[in-house]
């Protein structure tokens, strides 16, 4: 329950930011789960501000899509349906594929280094089943990868993405070893077509990757 969590000492910047971004870290983190009440009245008092900002951080969340309201309910944490999971999973294969596309011809020989070392850490964390390392692991290898194809605008694109479209870790695909299996065996095959410098085979793979947990991800729902 929302009541039962204390609130922390608020930065610098405005109280609809404070209540933002402590709102924004809940719901990333699975502490408010996906089609949970937020009710104003407890947020205001829980982090000792006035109803004005609450609701002015709810429109912020709303808009990044982690808030929606329903008739009665009021402010909920939004829940992505199976065919809006199969569309953005569809988008970040489209944006993915071409920036792996396009780093198999621009990736550095550092920034190889830097994913292998990266993948390698990942496959001692699957062994040592260190989850919640490898979901943020996971992330990063596609970020680098993001950014040695398309660093002037497609990296932010997807940074966008995944900021809009958190995925909280408890509920992240990593848990299911198989999944992770698949996951790390795509991650190697990407590493391979990068350093080959081979665009056509980076994207496949990409692509296949990204369609591979969106399926899973509509499975599991």
């Amino acid at each position: 329950m929302a009541t039962a969590r204390r609130a922390r000492p608020r930065p610098p910047g405005s109280k609809a930011d404070y209540v933002h971004e402590v709102l924004r870290e809940e719901i990333t983190s699975g502490q408010l789960m996906a089609g949970a009440a937020v009710p104003q009245d407890e947020i205001a008092r829980r982090l000792g501000v006035s109803i004005t900002p609450v609701r002015e951080a709810l429109r912020r969340l709303e808009s990044e899509g982690l808030i929606s309201y329903r008739s009665h309910r009021g402010a909920t944490v939004s829940e992505l349906s199976a065919a809006a999971a199969g569309e953005l999973y569809l988008l970040r294969g489209a944006i993915e594929g071409l920036c792996a596309r396009l780093a198999a011809v621009r990736i550095t020989d550092d920034e190889l280094t830097t994913l292998r070392e990266l993948h390698e850490r990942m496959l001692g964390e699957h062994e040592a089943g260190i989850i919640d390392e490898l979901a943020e692991h996971s992330r990063q290898f596609h970020d680098l990868i993001a950014r040695a194809g398309g660093p002037a605008f497609l990296a932010d694109h997807l940074s966008s993405i995944w900021k809009n479209h958190p995925v909280p870790t408890e509920s992240s695909l990593w848990h299911r070893p198989e999944e992770a299996e698949r996951f790390l065996e795509a991650h190697g095959e990407l590493l391979d077509a990068l350093a080959d410098h081979d665009p056509q085979r980076a994207e496949r793979v990409m692509v296949a990757h990204l369609e591979l947990a969106g399926a899973a991800r509509n499975v599991t729902g």
